[in-house]
């Protein structure tokens, strides 16, 4: 920036040099706020400086950039302006990437970016940190999705925007995954675990209402994105993992000792936690897996026990209400 020479006055700090006789120098707070519309907008500098939002900052003539910026002896003050404007969004877009790792590998790097500057035109940022830059991105793919207005001839081909089930629930996985590590957790606090579930009893138990900890998460996919997500994961820098077809799954995550957990779940234990997520008493959850779940009686009865084990030891569960 043009320092000690702001629009309205000269180099010596005498008013009309530049902005004509009597211009006010703009405060440091307006010179801010220009230059924050002018880099961070979608077709660029030059598109920035002529901008609505810029000008109703600082109103800028054909010409007149130089009040504000200098040029340098190699580049123009447009083209100083750019650098900053293209380093704006390569930050955004590089954390996008950190933050959808194994979406961008399953889209390639070129339409993952090139989607992911798309969705910044329609959700910018708007918060003082980077954490929730991507909250909105499995709803822009949804609400971009190819065949939304009835257009699904691409859907067999996977490897593009086309295949978007499969697309919006990894992005969902993945959001969810980084939500849960950097939310709330229960570290150091006392837990529900397995002998505090034994000792209710089976009345007890039936009757009691779990209180889940703070971070469960409980989803529910139109594509096997879990499995997937783990074979990307595992895979070498040169290996590829295959592309799952359509297929419902069903996982928790859960976080302990600040590390983020996932577990596969069957269709009967999904509806089961999220039965006791609603608030619902253990025994109308019980009632509500059983619909779902296709184990005979005694079969299901001794499933529950390990089940509820298994939960209780991995943390699921804060105390009984």
């Amino acid at each position: 920036m043009k320092r000690g020479a702001p629009a309205g006055s000269s180099e010596k700090g005498k008013p009309g040099a530049d902005g004509g006789p009597g211009a006010a120098a703009p405060s440091l707070d307006v010179v801010q706020r220009w230059f924050q519309e002018v880099i961070t907008h979608p077709g660029g500098a030059s598109q920035g400086i002529a901008s609505a939002e810029a000008q109703r900052f600082i109103p800028l003539g054909r010409g007149e950039l130089e009040r504000m910026v200098r040029r340098s002896r190699r580049l123009t003050a447009t083209e100083r302006l750019s650098i900053y404007a293209h380093a704006y969004y390569a930050r955004l877009l590089e954390c996008l990437g950190e933050c959808f790792p194994v979406l961008a590998r399953a889209l390639g790097e070129e339409v993952f970016d090139s989607l992911a500057f798309e969705y910044l035109q329609r959700y910018p940022s708007r918060s003082y940190t980077l954490d929730r830059l991507g909250e909105s991105f499995a709803r822009f793919l949804e609400e971009t999705r190819p065949d939304r207005d009835g257009d699904a001839d691409s859907a067999e081909e996977p490897a593009t925007p086309a295949w978007p089930d499969f697309l919006i629930d990894l992005a969902l996985l993945e959001w969810t995954i980084a939500r849960v590590f950097d939310g709330p957790g229960v570290e150091r606090q006392p837990l529900l675990g397995p002998d505090d579930v034994r000792t209710l009893g089976a009345q007890g138990f039936a009757a009691a209402r779990l209180a889940p900890v703070v971070c469960l998460r409980l989803l529910a996919f139109r594509y096997p994105v879990n499995s997937y997500y783990t074979a990307a994961r595992r895979a070498g820098p040169g290996d590829e993992p295959p592309l799952p077809g359509p297929g419902a799954e069903y996982v928790a995550l859960c976080r302990s000792d600040f590390v983020v957990r996932r577990y596969p779940l069957e269709r009967a234990q999904y509806v089961l936690l999220k039965t006791i997520e609603s608030g619902a008493s253990v025994g109308d959850a019980l009632a509500a897996a059983a619909q779902e779940s296709e184990l005979g009686d005694e079969e299901l009865a001794a499933a529950l026990g390990d089940w509820f084990r298994t939960w209780a030891a991995a943390g699921f569960f804060q105390s009984v209400a």
